[in-house]
């Protein structure tokens, strides 16, 4: 049977929850690492710092590697990473004198993985053939989404039958995903970006006046995004005072829950939208979400939470706007342009929820005055939208 483009978008999406997995299933267990390993937070906490920097690493040398591979082997071999670290995560602290020595290490491995398939799957999907390839692009970037809820909707009702002490198990599981993946990746078509030799180099990139600006509409989603999004779990718990179950459901799964819902929506009605105007309503709309979480008065807990949903719901299409807005820009970018994007979202999503963390502190541990900061990260994005112009003469001096 030969399999067709809507097989190449299945497994590009699959991807993208693979991508969920390797970012959100940890932190759920983070606890329990505590508890059984006799590890510190602040030493678990590292973890994210080295799934992080790791991913901001592959982002800063995948372009090379890509383009010189290919991208179906590189494809296979993110996916392979993927579920490589996920089985160590379940193997390493078990066997290591040092377990935390096998948490770095399984976090290092995933992390590859991840941060490959980030660079990897939006280029894939934006070189199917496709009548409206932003919507293309906003349903791929729905599905982290959909992973990202099955991660913690799932893992929370697997540890309610099971036991969160029977995690290894649940980590083999997860890893299932991408392995098959894999397979589905060898036979699947895929469509050059760009024809060979033809792509944009990385200093003719950096050169280019509309990519910096495109940097800091990339860097100002990823921030918006994960300033409230790493928080939320915590901001439920302290508003509601509730488990950290319920917490983890109403905090980050309602979150990513309108995050998707927004860029389903995107990708099956908004064909007919100009993008960059649809950027600069979601900013308003994500700034106003921030302020309810923020101003939320004593006793009103559900504003706060409405607020949390509001930013997902408009923080969504952000990410794969900005994707989109390059492609048709810079449409010789090819997969250099997606590292690059990437690695700016990425620093994005360091940044927002370091500096909510950091003014939190800096006001006696008030979470509201924290994600107050983070108001500054859409307004940004809007104030970078109003110097950008559609392709034109209007904007031919910016591409000098």
């Amino acid at each position: 049977m030969r399999l067709g483009v809507g097989h190449t978008k299945s497994a590009c999406y699959l991807g993208y929850i693979t991508q969920a997995i390797v970012n959100n299933f940890a932190p759920l267990l983070f606890l329990t690492f505590q508890s059984d390993f006799g590890i510190s937070l602040t030493v678990i906490g590292m973890m994210i710092t080295v799934n992080f920097g790791v991913q901001l690493l592959v982002d800063l040398v995948s372009s090379r590697i890509v383009d010189k591979l290919g991208y179906r082997p590189c494809m296979v071999a993110a996916h392979l990473l993927a579920a490589a670290g996920l089985l160590l995560l379940a193997l390493l602290p078990n066997v290591l004198p040092q377990p935390a020595v096998g948490l770095f290490a399984a976090s290092a491995v995933y992390a590859v993985g991840g941060g490959l398939l980030e660079v990897l799957v939006s280029p894939v999907i934006e070189g199917c053939p496709s009548k409206n390839k932003q919507a293309a692009m906003s349903m791929l970037h729905s599905f982290y989404c959909w992973g990202q809820v099955a991660v913690v909707g799932l893992s929370t009702l697997y540890f309610a039958l099971a036991g969160v002490e029977r995690w290894e198990l649940l980590a083999c599981i997860w890893a299932l995903l991408p392995l098959l993946n894999a397979v589905y990746f060898l036979f699947v078509p895929i469509f050059p970006l760009v024809e060979e030799g033809e792509g944009m180099k990385i200093g003719q990139l950096l050169s280019s006046r509309v990519f910096w600006l495109l940097v800091v509409l990339m860097f100002c989603a990823g921030s918006a995004e994960q300033a409230i999004s790493q928080w939320a779990s915590a901001f439920a718990e302290a508003g509601l005072h509730v488990s950290k179950a319920v917490g983890d459901l109403l905090g980050p799964c309602l979150f990513a829950l309108l995050m998707g819902t927004s860029r389903l929506l995107y990708s099956l009605f908004g064909g007919k939208l100009n993008m960059r105007r649809a950027l600069a309503v979601t900013a308003i709309g994500c700034a106003g979400g921030y302020a309810m979480c923020a101003f939320a008065p004593q006793g009103a807990a559900w504003l706060g939470l409405a607020g949390c949903g509001a930013v997902g719901f408009f923080v969504g299409i952000m990410w794969p706007g900005t994707f989109s807005l390059s492609s048709a820009r810079l449409p010789k970018g090819g997969t250099a342009l997606f590292a690059l994007l990437a690695l700016a979202g990425d620093v994005g999503c360091s940044v927002g929820p370091s500096a909510v963390g950091a003014l939190s502190d800096a006001f006696g541990g008030s979470l509201q005055a924290g994600i107050a900061f983070g108001i500054a990260f859409p307004l940004l994005l809007f104030v970078a939208l109003f110097f950008y112009r559609e392709k034109g003469t209007q904007t031919k001096m910016l591409e000098r």
